[in-house]
């Protein structure tokens, strides 16, 4: 299930365990200040941790995580209660709860699985946003929680503190309960739902466009991080054995999100750094805050201060380091070197190898059937049918606002058509969404390039060659990224960040990445778009080689006359919306249509540019 080796994820695994566990030991005998310190810092770093997994791989921050932090303590805490105090504190609890009391772990995995159970509901709402309504969804989420615990007075005590709860948690506890939460969110990071989500942070479009379900990867990332947070309510619960509702509210929810973006929220490192510098500050702060005396000098009492100084640190660190302290890469990933995905971390037989290289078959034509796409008005593809073969080139012309890219949206699922079908071995595919569609085998490139700018090439074209499992496997994976790297001849460069590229590197990581999705057809638009001639004549000879060794069809839009011309076995020219001609490359250059829609009526004949 992970990208990455397991004995090289072992080792990115047990360093932080280690230093976690060695804390403690190094704390349990240090008295009882430093253990409550550090038994807050592990339940914080936990809780921070869980939250990262989500909005640190979506890139969309939660408000609401805290809400299952609440709903596992009160949940946990009316498990472990004994019965006849739940008599006679709780006598409204219904029976069963009453009579039922467990011990510490049994009641804290149910809470926990409750927790999760809450979220999965939720999140099948939540998964369904996109950037900011999803956050403030979260936010309504944390409200909603908090006015549903203090309405259930039967159940929660309602505002009063909720107290009983067998104080179970020491610092061994804290700290075991930080180090499984620091594994899962590792290992999830780098697991194949890990990669995907974080690819469709970087870009959402791209990523259904490589066969990415996002929902499903949010939904996922959702349920296991609010697993991981309902961990941290249940210890923190048996830490206080008294707590109100406004624990689990906005003071706590603002104090955990100052960790998770002060240290960069989409690692694992970023929530311990951002964890050690906001307990440290918090520490420092509200000594500062009662009043201390410096050089002589009897500072006054200022309420707040914490609260202000932790907004600073905030605004500071987004100013200077807007990803946060840690930045995008992981500890490993700076020290190591191997955590990109390649090199060291790729398994034997990833060795780029152009040969090894085949795309799905077919011996159905993809055929679009009156194909319209209207904006508010605006006509900007009328009634336009087509056909595209494997084994055929075929070029997509037309001048500037023609229909083009719109006609290729609508092909890949990217934008729905007001009216017609696309089939794909005689079945109609017009309505699936776009990852859906590329799963059956239609790949495309963008006019604008649409890499995951934060992942190395590698990872780039990866994510891709995963979009099937796990009906192939990781390693099956592996192989067909590196045969499409192979082929586009960026192998060398799979371990750089997408975004460092330059602009012909980054067009061929783009193709290699749609090749990786194993395509039966292949939408390029405008491939050689910022390309040299030597560039441009070096692309057209490597889809030629394409066509040739695994029969691909390619649906190619450009500007550059010559090369579709040299190129393409058929051309199908659109103007305004409408398709004017279509044939072969001479034929189309003779058509009066097309030349007065370049040239103007003015003009008889084609001028190559």
């Amino acid at each position: 299930m992970t990208v990455l080796p397991w004995r090289y994820l072992a080792i990115c695994i047990v360093v932080p365990v280690a230093l976690v566990m060695l804390t403690a030991g190094l704390a349990s005998g240090a008295g009882g200040g430093v253990e409550r310190t550090l038994i807050v810092f592990f339940i914080s770093l936990t809780a921070v941790a869980g939250m990262g997994l989500y909005s640190g791989n979506s890139g969309i921050l939660s408000f609401g995580h805290l809400s299952f932090m609440g709903i596992a303590a009160y949940a946990s805490g009316i498990l472990t209660i004994p019965v006849q105090m739940k008599k006679l504190t709780l006598p409204n609890l219904p029976e069963i709860l009453i009579s039922t009391q467990l011990d510490f772990l049994p009641a804290a995995v149910v809470a926990t699985l409750l927790a999760m159970i809450a979220a999965l509901f939720v999140g099948l709402v939540i998964s369904r946003l996109d950037g900011s309504a999803a956050t403030i969804s979260t936010l309504a989420l944390l409200i909603i929680v908090h006015g549903i615990i203090i309405g259930a007075r039967d159940i929660t005590r309602g505002s009063q503190s909720f107290f009983g709860v067998p104080r179970e948690t020491d610092i061994w506890v804290a700290a075991i309960v930080c180090a499984l939460a620091l594994v899962i969110v590792r290992v999830f990071r780098d697991s194949v739902p890990g990669l995907k989500l974080r690819a469709s942070r970087e870009d959402a479009i791209a990523a259904g466009a490589n066969g990415i379900g996002i929902r499903s990867e949010r939904l996922l990332a959702w349920v296991v991080s609010a697993g991981v947070v309902a961990m941290a309510g249940v210890v923190l619960g048996h830490f206080l054995g008294a707590f109100s509702p406004k624990k689990f509210y906005f003071v706590d929810t603002f104090a955990l999100l100052a960790m998770l973006i002060v240290g960069g929220m989409t690692t694992m490192t970023g929530a311990v750094i951002g964890a050690v510098a906001i307990t440290t500050i918090t520490e420092v702060l509200r000594r500062l805050e009662g009043g201390v005396e410096v050089f002589g000098i009897q500072l006054p009492e200022v309420f707040g201060t914490t609260q202000i100084g932790i907004g600073l640190i905030i605004l500071l660190v987004m100013f200077k380091r807007s990803d946060g302290l840690s930045g995008l890469d992981e500890w490993d990933e700076r020290i190591l070197k191997g955590g990109t995905g390649w090199g060291k971390a790729v398994p034997t037989g990833a060795d780029g190898t152009p040969g090894d290289f085949s795309v799905q078959r077919t011996d159905k034509p993809l055929e679009a059937r009156g194909l319209t796409k209207r904006f508010d008005g605006l006509t900007a593809v009328n009634d336009v049918s087509l056909s595209l073969s494997q084994g055929e080139i075929v070029g997509l012309i037309g001048p500037n606002g023609s229909g083009k890219t719109t006609l290729l949206n609508m092909l890949s699922g990217v934008l729905p058509a007001t009216s017609g079908q696309i089939y794909k071995d005689d079945r109609d595919i017009s309505r699936l969404a776009s990852h859906q569609i590329a799963r059956k085998g239609v790949a495309r490139t963008f006019q604008n390039i649409r890499l995951f700018s934060a992942l190395t090439v590698h990872q780039n074209v990866l994510v891709a060659a995963l979009s099937d499992w796990p009906r192939h496997s990781v390693s099956e994976a592996y192989r067909r990224a590196g045969a499409a790297m192979g082929w586009m001849g960026v192998a060398d460069k799979a371990s750089a960040k997408a975004g460092t590229l330059s602009y012909g590197d980054q067009r061929r990581v783009e193709i290699a990445r749609a090749l990786a999705l194993r395509p039966a057809f292949l939408f390029l638009d405008e491939p050689a778009a910022g390309m040299n001639r030597e560039e441009t004549d070096a692309l057209m000879e490597t889809l030629r080689d394409l066509r040739q060794a695994a029969g691909l069809g390619i649906l190619i839009v450009d500007h550059d006359l010559p090369l579709i011309i040299r190129l393409c076995d058929r051309v199908i020219v659109l103007n305004e919306g409408n398709l004017i001609a279509q044939g072969n490359p001479d034929e189309v250059q003779k058509n009066q249509a097309v030349i007065e829609a370049y040239l103007g009526r003015k003009h008889t004949a084609v001028v190559e540019t």
